[in-house]
């Protein structure tokens, strides 16, 4: 808990924690002077930021040499460590992984409910969000908008592009709700994960098809998808 209090008192800085959200949400290492740049402050200013969310293992740090001969540069990068905030304690984490080890022990049938059932929520994320109302009334643009705004707010900052020509969404997330359980078994979570989406997709575009293209937990910067309408 110790660690929970230190964590809080770094992100209860306003402009620390929009840098931390910045990082999270481009996923990929910055140095001092791009975040000094981004938000228009005093690079020893910068340095301090991302110290201190160092500090707490927000953030990891490595150096890379400049190829100019020079002094190497510091890159600054998300840790792989979660980040729980909660009062009082609650290890959501631990129940998701015995509700999963569950699902798992019942073979073929436990995979196949686990992928329905997140079918099934990622598409009663529109019905919590519009109730009734018929998504065929909503412009395809309406529909994306709907779809990034929801992204947002389950954690995924996610970045979508609509192809009209080519009549196709192509979208990526910097950021997965579900990666420490990926760790742990990749093959399970992320493809239900893609069954979540799907059902957000399915819940707006009748008949669509999405289709991986990159996935995090093989290396690439971000998970992304193409869903062809």
């Amino acid at each position: 808990m110790d660690h929970t209090l230190k964590v809080t008192n770094v992100l209860a800085d306003a402009t620390r924690y929009s840098i931390y959200q910045f990082i999270t949400k481009h996923n990929q290492a910055v140095s001092v002077t791009d975040i000094a740049s981004e938000f228009g402050i005093h690079p020893n200013v910068a340095r301090l930021h991302l110290t201190k969310l160092e500090d707490v293992q927000l953030l990891v740090s490595s150096t890379q040499k400049t190829g100019k001969g020079g002094r190497p540069s510091r890159l600054y990068h998300l840790s792989e460590n979660d980040v729980s905030l909660q009062f009082p304690y609650r290890d959501y984490h631990l129940l998701a992984r015995i509700a999963l080890e569950s699902l798992m022990e019942l073979g073929m049938e436990g995979e196949r409910v686990l992928y329905s059932t997140g079918f099934k929520y990622g598409k009663s994320l529109f019905k919590q969000s519009f109730g009734n109302q018929n998504p065929e009334r909503l412009s395809i643009e309406e529909k994306i908008s709907w779809l990034q705004d929801s992204a947002i707010i389950i954690g995924m900052f996610p970045n979508f592009e609509y192809v009209k020509h080519k009549e196709t969404i192509f979208f990526s997330l910097s950021n997965c709700p579900f990666k420490d359980l990926a760790k742990e078994n990749p093959q399970l979570v992320c493809t239900m994960h893609g069954f979540f989406l799907e059902g957000m997709m399915r819940a707006l575009f009748t008949n669509i098809h999405l289709k991986e293209v990159h996935n995090m937990m093989e290396g690439c910067a971000t998970c992304s998808y193409k869903a062809a309408l």
